[in-house]
């Protein structure tokens, strides 16, 4: 029997690896619809799905049954095309991101020197499949919505930078293995707190959810970008949505909460295993997606952007000489 040729052998390894990781992925943004649905149900004293399934554990799948069933409608003066590309782009988006975040010590699909600048890259082409959208629907009301978002993505970019850069002084490296290895003392979100603050309040913008969810606002613009979409195109928005949120979280674990690190070094909380640290954080950063939504209400468009321009650009831009300046100044730059 003739050995395995080396290089078909690391390509099905890849594959198993993206597998290991779209799979649960893919499971976790069903249940995170699911577990939003519970949330935002006992903060408004109901019950939440609780019909299909025990406790209504089935509801995800039957709600990708549906959409799976429905058919595709494509609008009769959409440019057909690009209507079907922009869902694909914005799913594939979410998915490709996760090739840099660590899970545990050497555990990585990709582990790049660059990991932060990639991360950048692929947030920054997220905008498209969203003008994509809302271009090639041929509906005013879906290109209003692709501006809108277009704007308050760009908008929240720039802050976002900046706290990230915060992050970077005081680390030294863009790998983001470094990055979680630099927080073994402390946590960022301790020193940095208010760049904490700024980050996840950024971040509920750059992803549309509430209180900024100015794209989808349904007593103006219908549903926003995705008005015209149905059937699997609108829930490839949807879980796109859904990933970006779960992604997002799981930067913010990185960046300011010690990744797969334990709260505190002791010899109990150690014997929990990384990855499992890694979820716990993301969750934590989830139930806040989810308790802001049900809690806060939609800001007006002129507000998501005073707040964007005029108090967070300029608020992480003195932070980030303020890091510099402690840190030059205490002899504190890292090597």
């Amino acid at each position: 029997m003739s050995a395995i040729d080396p290089y078909i052998l690391s390509g099905v390894i890849i594959v198993a690896q993206i597998l290991a990781i779209v799979v649960p992925l893919l499971v976790a943004v069903a249940y995170l619809t699911y577990a939003e649905r519970k949330v935002i149900g006992a903060i408004q004293l109901r019950k939440g799905p609780n019909v299909v399934g025990p406790f209504g554990l089935l509801q995800p799948f039957a709600d990708g049954i549906k959409l799976l069933a429905k058919e595709t409608i494509l609008p009769a003066g959409a440019n057909k095309l690009i209507f079907i590309l922009a869902p694909m782009l914005t799913f594939i988006l979410s998915l490709i991101a996760w090739a840099v975040i660590p899970f545990d010590d050497g555990m990585v699909l990709a582990d790049i020197n660059v990991g932060v600048l990639y991360l950048f890259a692929i947030s920054s082409l997220g905008v498209y499949g969203v003008i994509m959208a809302g271009w090639a629907s041929n509906s005013k009301y879906a290109f209003l919505g692709a501006l809108r978002s277009a704007a308050q993505m760009v908008s929240y970019e720039v802050s976002l930078g900046f706290v990230i850069i915060s992050v970077l002084l005081c680390v030294g490296s863009l790998n983001l293995s470094d990055i979680v290895m630099a927080q073994k003392t402390v946590w960022f979100a301790i020193p940095l707190f208010p760049m904490f603050v700024v980050f996840f309040i950024s971040v509920l913008a750059e992803t549309n959810r509430a209180p900024f969810d100015l794209p989808e606002g349904e007593s103006e613009l219908v549903a926003g970008y995705f008005v015209e979409y149905s059937s699997m195109s609108f829930a490839l928005f949807f879980l796109g949505e859904y990933a970006n949120m779960i992604l997002m979280s799981a930067i913010t674990a990185v960046l300011f909460l010690g990744g797969w690190l334990p709260p505190i070094d002791i010899a109990p909380l150690n014997w929990i295993p990384g990855p499992i640290w890694f979820f716990l954080k993301i969750a934590f950063v989830l139930f806040f997606f989810l308790w802001v939504r049900a809690t806060m209400p939609r800001y007006r468009y002129d507000q998501l952007m005073r707040l964007g321009w005029k108090v967070f650009l300029p608020l992480s831009l003195f932070w980030v000489v303020l890091t510099a300046g402690v840190l030059v100044t205490f002899g504190l730059v890292p090597a």
